[in-house]
């Protein structure tokens, strides 16, 4: 019985190690975490100072309304702009890895 568990354990090592699941999941916490960052950076800090830019008391308010339609933009610019700010900092961290990973093969 203990022949064969030391093959699947250093299989498994082996598994982590190849393919770098701790580095993975690393970069997912700190992805979770930069999120939750650059949300209340969004919704707390920006469209607050943009408010009184908008047509609300709040940013949360905002709605264009053309004829019996009403089109709330707050909210969707909020997501907007945290969309565009995470895009920013992940074309970063990607281009930064991949500078570093050519610079190791030279």
């Amino acid at each position: 019985m203990e022949n064969t568990k030391q093959p699947f354990i250093k299989d498994f090592l082996l598994f982590l190690k190849e393919y770098k699941v701790v580095s993975l999941a690393a970069a997912f916490v700190m992805g979770e975490a930069s999120t939750g960052l650059v949300q209340s950076l969004v919704k707390d800090v920006l469209l607050p100072i943009a408010a009184p830019l908008m047509s609300a008391e709040t940013w949360r308010e905002a709605v264009l309304v053309i004829g019996p339609v009403r089109i709330s933009y707050g909210s969707f610019l909020a997501d907007f702009i945290n969309f565009i700010i995470l895009a920013l900092l992940i074309f970063i961290v990607a281009k930064k890895v991949i500078k570093s990973e050519k610079e190791k093969k030279s």
